[in-house]
């Protein structure tokens, strides 16, 4: 990172020194006591289990260069820059944005409810092809994370181009975070009911999610999910370019002769007369739209279409998002990362879709954070599995013996067990199973569905 000095801290946070240089140099931005390491700036927060102030003295000991502190009354070494601030998050978020001033080069934001991660990384991917580029770190992608990765970034000077996953879950989130991202081109890949405990709709969820351009300039790209109800209500009255991606016959970017092929989707991009065919190393029809949106965005922003598409064949997943494996003999499709209702719906398209000799066998677990309405919503989900061609079901937590019921109601050929642990459902699997079924796992991540590899391997 180029590195700021203690002074440059102050300038920004509008913070108070109590001691030690201004000229002191800091690194990275640390919000975690125990990830310090030598040089970075430690920023304290007040969480419900613990206070970060508590561990000013072990971060210095650590090797932090400075430490914030939203308090006088602490005990550190003497000599050691301390800053007074009022507010950790909101000094953390001045200094992201500080750093943001800093950086001349094309921003790219990506948030929805559904596939922000694996668009993010297309998008790298098919920007790669005409750019040097970086991508947010892990999962920095809120309140917090993005200041983190703006300050990461100035780390890669010679980087033309970043990509930030932006993700929201309470009112007013949103807008925090892209004004100080700023993006140049924000991404909007779909409108769900993740949070919809804390926003009540899909109308809030979507007017949250457009606030992604809050910080952008009038010159700025929009990139939407054309086949997005949502989207196709609240987009069109966003002051900015924009472009649509999607299968209709509306869409800028089309997506048209999707099919399966050896577990890989794939399909045309038709546009403005011109056709163009990829072959993505991922199944799903969720992919198929986050490569097109992928595609578009590069592409609007001058990278050759050809080379964007060849860049995101190279794309190969992550771990626990529909990664194909293998354990104890069994092959398994793990989507176990998280789960929500739109998500789950897209795994469940994908067992359908891809070659399997034997059954197919889904194994879902509870989703959380789905409010009042989260029985309809797992009910849904069930009806959904239902129409499709999935003999095999394996539900495990109460939340989701609607999705059971779901399934039973559509399809009572089906045969769904029911388990409250992981375990008996893995003992399940190792007595119905064989080598030639293929096996989904998803639900949320608390449900710790992955613990069933371990076991059975």
């Amino acid at each position: 990172m180029d590195q700021m000095t203690v002074k440059e801290i102050l300038e920004a946070t509008g913070g108070r020194l109590l001691q030690g240089s201004m000229e002191t140099p800091v690194k990275n931005l640390v919000i975690d006591s125990r990830k310090i390491e030598e040089g970075d700036l430690f920023i304290p927060f007040r969480g419900e289990r613990t206070d970060g102030h508590r561990f000013l003295t072990s971060a210095f000991e650590s090797g932090a260069a400075a430490c914030l502190t939203e308090t006088e009354q602490v005990q550190v070494p003497a000599g050691k820059p301390l800053v007074l601030i009022e507010d950790s998050r909101k000094a953390l978020q001045d200094i992201g944005a500080y750093y943001r001033n800093r950086l001349s080069l094309t921003i790219v934001g990506v948030t929805g409810s559904v596939g922000k991660t694996s668009t993010r990384e297309m998008v790298v991917r098919a920007l790669s092809a005409g750019f040097r580029v970086c991508g947010t770190h892990g999962n920095y992608n809120g309140q917090l994370g993005v200041p983190i990765t703006l300050a990461q970034i100035t780390e890669y000077p010679e980087k033309q181009a970043a990509v930030l996953e932006m993700g929201m879950s309470l009112p007013g989130e949103m807008g925090i975070i892209s004004r100080i991202a700023r993006v140049n081109a924000a991404i909007v890949t779909n409108i769900g009911i993740s949070h919809i405990e804390s926003l009540g709709s899909r109308d809030r969820i979507c007017q949250e999610k457009l606030h992604i351009t809050d910080g952008m300039g009038p010159e700025g790209l929009l990139v939407l999910n054309g086949d997005d109800d949502m989207l196709r209500k609240y987009g069109p009255e966003q002051p900015f370019r924009k472009v649509w991606y999607g299968t209709g016959e509306a869409c800028d970017y089309r997506a048209a002769e999707i099919r399966t092929e050896e577990n890989r989707a794939v399909f045309q991009i038709l546009w403005k007369g011109r056709k163009l065919p990829i072959r993505l190393n991922v199944p799903g029809m969720h992919n198929v739209m986050n490569s097109l949106a992928a595609v578009a965005v590069a592409h609007e922003l001058g990278v050759p279409m050809e080379q964007a598409v060849k860049a995101i064949e190279g794309f190969h997943g992550f771990s626990r998002r529909l990664e194909f494996m293998e354990a104890g003999g069994l092959r398994f499709i793990d989507d176990s990362y998280n789960a929500c209702p739109d998500s789950m719906k897209a795994a469940l398209q994908v067992l359908d879709s891809v070659e399997c000799p034997g059954k197919r066998i889904a194994v879902l677990a509870d989703m959380w954070e789905l409010g009042p309405d989260s029985p309809k919503f797992h009910y849904e989900t069930g009806v959904f599995g239902g129409s499709l061609g999935i003999q095999e079901y394996l539900i495990i937590g109460e939340r989701a013996k609607e999705i059971g019921r779901g399934v039973e109601e559509a399809c009572p050929k089906a045969h769904v067990r029911y388990f409250m642990e992981n375990k008996a459902a893995a003992e399940a699997l190792q007595a119905i199973a064989g080598p030639e079924d293929l096996i989904l796992l998803k639900g949320s991540n608390g449900m710790h569905l992955n613990e069933i590899v371990e076991l059975l391997q």
